[in-house]
C-alpha cells in the first residue's frame, strides 16, 4: 500500500490519526507534511508530539525558528520551510543529522523543499473539506513506509 486517506470529521479523529502515527512511526522518521495555511499541519505534529510525551503547550508552529526540538519518549524534530528561500538554505540547516537520529522529524510546507527530502519518508497531504473536517492523504515512499500505512489502515 502507498497510499491511504484518513477522513477526520473533526479534531478527535486528527489527535487519533496522530496517536496511531506516534505508536506506529519508526525512529529515525522523516513526515513531510503539505497543505495550505490552516490546513492543520501544526494541529496533526501538536497532537503527536503530546502522543509521545511533550507538554501540551511546548509544541508551537516553528516559522519563524525553522525547527524545535521538543523532548518527550523520543525526540521530536519539528521543521518549517515556509520561509525557507532555498532548497540548499534548507540543507545548511543540517536536516539530514535529524533524519539519522532515533527521533520523529516532521516537517511543514514539505513541498517548498521536496528536492531535499529523503528518499524513504512518509507524505501527508493535508485538504480541508469543511470547517472542522479534513482530508488526510498519507502516501509512502519506502517499504518501511508501505508496511506502516498498511498497520495504519488497519489500526483506525
Amino acid at each position: 500500500m502507498n497510499q491511504w486517506i484518513w477522513e477526520a470529521k473533526n479534531e478527535h479523529d486528527t489527535e487519533r490519526l496522530a496517536e496511531a502515527l506516534a505508536r506506529l512511526l519508526p525512529n529515525g522518521a522523516v513526515v513531510a507534511l503539505i497543505g495550505t495555511l490552516g490546513a492543520g499541519k501544526t494541529r496533526l505534529v501538536q497532537a503527536l508530539a503530546r502522543a509521545e510525551g511533550v507538554p501540551a503547550d511546548l509544541a508551537t508552529s516553528p516559522t519563524f525558528v525553522l525547527i524545535h526540538e521538543y523532548p518527550g519518549r523520543r525526540p521530536i524534530y519539528h521543521m518549517d520551510a515556509y520561509r525557507i528561500q532555498s532548497e540548499q538554505e534548507f540543507m545548511d540547516l543540517g536536516p539530514e543529522e535529524y533524519w539519522e537520529g532515533s527521533g520523529i522529524s516532521l516537517i511543514e510546507w514539505a513541498d517548498r523543499v521536496a528536492g531535499c527530502l529523503p528518499p524513504d519518508r512518509l507524505e501527508i497531504h493535508i485538504e480541508i473539506t469543511g470547517p472542522l473536517t479534513r482530508r488526510f492523504t498519507c502516501r509512502a515512499f519506502g517499504p518501511e513506509y508501505e508496511k506502516l500505512l498498511a498497520e495504519l489502515a488497519n489500526t483506525l
